[in-house]
C-alpha cells in the first residue's frame, strides 16, 4: 500500500499498571499482606498490543492519551524502549494517566482496581484519515470502557479504514453491566476481526456458550470473530472457517495482558497473510508466553521465539462447522 508507514496502528486505552506477585489471600480490613514484588508496567489494550507487535518485529504506532505526570512519562519511555512510535500519543493538560492496580491472588483470577484518567478524554476522532492511510491494519482496544470512545466515532473510523483497504480489528473492555450490545451494533459491520473473550460475551450477549457467542457477533456484522476462552483455548468463526483451538500448558504467573498478546499474535499472522488456523497458532503461542511472567508484556516472545514455539508445539484445531 503506497505511503504505508506502520504494519499496525494501535489506538485506545493506555494504562500504567501496578502489578503484584501472587499473594496467598486478599487482606482483611486493616491487615497487611506482603508480596515478593510490586512492579510498575505499561498496560491497557492499545499499549499492550502495540508493545507485543513491536517485540515480534512489526512496525507499530500508538494513538492514545496519557497525563502530564510521572506515570505518563514512564509509559511513553517503556513504549519507546519497545520501538513503538509514540508520535500520536498525546498528553492531557487536565487528567492524570490512567492506572490499574492488578491484584494477583494465588489460585484465583486477577482483580483490578482501575482509574480511567486521561483515557476518558480519548474519543477516537483523534484518528485521522492520513493516519489510517499510513497503516496496514488498525486496532482499537478498550472499546465499551470509556463513554468518550463513542460507537459512531469508531464506526466512522473503521468505515474510512475499510474504504482505504486497511484491516480493522476491535477489542472491548467492560466494567459491570451495561447495554454493550447496542454499543457494538454500529461498529461490528465495519469490523474485519472482533476479539472478545467468553466472559465478556456472557455479559454483552447473555450467551454462555462461546460458539454461540461467536455466531451471534457474526450475525451482528463482524467478518471474523475470535472468542478467547482462557485455558480452554479459543473459538474462531468466519465465512470460511469455524473451529476451536486448545491452549498451551505453561507455568502460569500472571494473566494480565494474555488476551492482548493473543490479539497481537493473531494480527502478526494476518500481516503474514497466514490462513486463519495459523493465525490462531500465533495468537495462542504469544498469549501463552505472556502469562509466564508478571506484567502484561514483560514475558512476550520475540519473533524468532514465537516462530520456533509455533513450529515445535503446534496445537490441534478442530472444526466445529458453521
Amino acid at each position: 500500500m503506497a505511503g504505508t508507514v506502520y504494519d499496525c496502528l494501535a489506538a485506545g486505552i493506555v494504562v500504567s499498571d501496578h502489578v503484584c506477585d501472587p499473594v496467598d489471600h486478599l487482606p482483611l480490613p486493616g491487615e497487611l499482606v506482603t508480596t515478593s514484588r510490586l512492579d510498575l508496567t505499561i498496560g491497557g489494550c492499545a499499549a499492550n498490543v502495540a508493545t507485543d507487535l513491536a517485540k515480534i518485529g512489526q512496525q507499530v504506532g500508538i494513538i492514545g492519551k496519557v497525563g502530564d505526570d510521572i506515570f505518563g512519562r514512564h509509559v511513553r519511555e517503556q513504549l519507546e524502549a519497545a520501538n513503538v512510535d509514540c508520535t500520536h500519543l498525546t498528553r492531557s493538560a487536565t487528567a492524570e494517566t490512567s492506572g490499574t492496580l492488578v491484584i494477583n491472588t494465588r489460585g484465583e483470577d486477577r482483580r483490578f482496581i482501575h482509574s480511567l484518567g486521561a483515557n476518558a478524554e480519548f474519543t477516537g476522532r483523534e484518528i485521522t484519515a492520513e493516519q489510517i492511510r499510513s497503516c496496514r491494519s488498525l486496532y482499537v482496544g478498550g472499546f465499551c470502557l470509556i463513554d468518550s470512545l463513542a460507537a459512531e466515532n469508531v464506526a466512522a473510523v473503521f468505515r474510512l479504514a475499510r474504504e482505504a483497504g486497511v484491516l480493522t480489528l476491535l477489542d472491548v473492555v467492560i466494567s459491570g453491566t451495561g447495554d454493550y450490545r447496542a454499543m457494538l451494533e454500529p461498529v461490528l459491520p465495519w469490523t474485519d476481526v472482533f476479539l472478545p473473550n467468553s466472559d465478556e460475551g456472557r455479559v454483552i450477549l447473555g450467551i454462555d456458550d462461546p460458539v454461540g457467542q461467536a455466531a451471534e457477533y457474526r450475525r451482528l456484522g463482524a467478518s471474523t470473530v475470535v472468542v478467547t476462552c482462557a485455558d480452554e483455548g479459543a473459538i474462531l468463526n468466519s465465512a470460511d472457517v469455524s473451529c476451536r483451538i486448545g491452549s498451551h500448558d505453561v507455568e502460569f504467573v500472571d494473566g494480565t495482558g494474555g488476551g492482548d498478546a493473543f490479539a497481537a499474535g493473531y494480527i502478526y499472522g494476518l500481516l503474514k497473510d497466514a490462513p486463519a488456523e495459523e493465525c490462531l497458532q500465533y495468537g495462542s503461542a504469544l498469549g501463552a508466553s505472556s502469562v509466564r511472567t508478571r506484567g502484561a508484556t514483560t514475558g512476550v516472545f520475540s519473533r524468532d521465539e514465537l516462530e520456533t514455539f509455533v513450529s515445535d508445539y503446534p496445537l490441534s484445531i478442530a472444526s466445529i462447522g458453521n
